[in-house]
This record gives structure tokens, sequence and C-alpha cells, in this order.
């Protein structure tokens, strides 16, 4: 039951996934949270944000940031990493917000990635598309009230994604 919430994939930060590889694997498209998943909760995009999309975009990729937040947010951030488009008031985890955006990077479940730090929006939502996901743990702990209550439901089920991920990590070295 809990394995629609469950990542493909749980990794530590957006800026340590390694992006060339998931190209080489056919991948085209990547749909991006914005909010502790590139900056922290509120932060305009840095440094480390506008080199990671003109790495990504000179690699070939399209990219769309997808957002629950308003558009002056949302608009502001993707007018700063340049080369990307943006879908704001998304309504994760509806599948909709995420099949548009993959509808105009031109690209379909099977070549393209989800990235974000929450499980009952990011992950849920990109999973309920099909798009294979990637769970990153969040930038900063200050957040929203109503982020920090779901964060308590998601070490539930973060703590089962992982026994149960270790048991076929068992079973792979037997």
């Amino acid at each position: 039951m809990l394995q629609c919430f469950y990542p493909r994939e749980y990794v530590d930060s957006t800026y340590g996934i390694d992006f060339e590889s998931w190209r080489g694997r056919g991948y085209r498209g990547i749909i991006f949270d914005v909010d502790n998943t590139l900056v922290p909760h509120g932060a305009p995009a840095d440094e480390r944000a506008k080199e990671l999309f003109g790495r990504l975009h000179a690699l070939g990729f399209r990219s769309v940031l997808l957002s629950n937040n308003k558009e002056p947010r949302v608009k502001s951030f993707c007018e700063a990493v340049i080369g990307a488009d943006y879908i704001y008031k998304a309504g994760k985890p509806k599948r909709a917000g995420y099949e548009q955006a993959m509808k105009r990077m031109g690209t379909d479940v099977h070549t393209t990635l989800f990235v974000g730090d929450q499980i009952f929006t990011d992950v849920w939502g990109a999973n309920r598309a099909g798009i294979y996901t990637i769970l990153v743990k969040p930038i900063h702990p200050k957040e929203e009230i109503q982020i920090v209550f779901k964060r308590y439901l998601e070490r539930i089920v973060l703590y089962f994604y992982q026994k149960e991920k270790g048991k076929h990590e068992d079973c792979n070295r037997k």
C-alpha cells in the first residue's frame, strides 16, 4: 500500500545526481520541484542552481519547474535559471501538471525524470503520472507549518521504503 509513495531513488541532494548518466540512458526531460529541492524555501535561484540548469541545457535536457506556489515565486526563479519552463499552482499530486510538463518538453514517461523533496506531493504525483522519481533530502529545515506536519508522516514511509529496499539489496548480494 505504501509503495505508491516510494521514490524510485532517494539521494542526498539534487546537486549530487549524475545527470550525464541519465542522459546516456535516454532521458531527455527533467521536472523539478523548487523549494527545498533546488534552494531553501522561498530563496531566489543561487549560483549553484544557475550552474546546474546551464549544465543540463548544455547536455540537451529540457526542464520544467513544477510548483504549487503562485506565479511570482516560480516565474522569478525560472527567469534566473534561464532555459527552463514553469508551471505554477500545479495542484500536485494531481497528474495533470506532470503531464503538461512532459507535453511542453516533448517527452514521455520513458524519457522524463522527476526530482523533488516531498513524498505526498512530489513523489506521489510523479508516480501517479508514471514518471521515474528521485526524492532528495530537503535542503533546509525551515519550512511552512503544513509541510512540517507532513514530514512526520514521511518519516514513516521512508522507514518502510528503506526497510524494503534493504531486503532487495540483501537478495541481490546472495
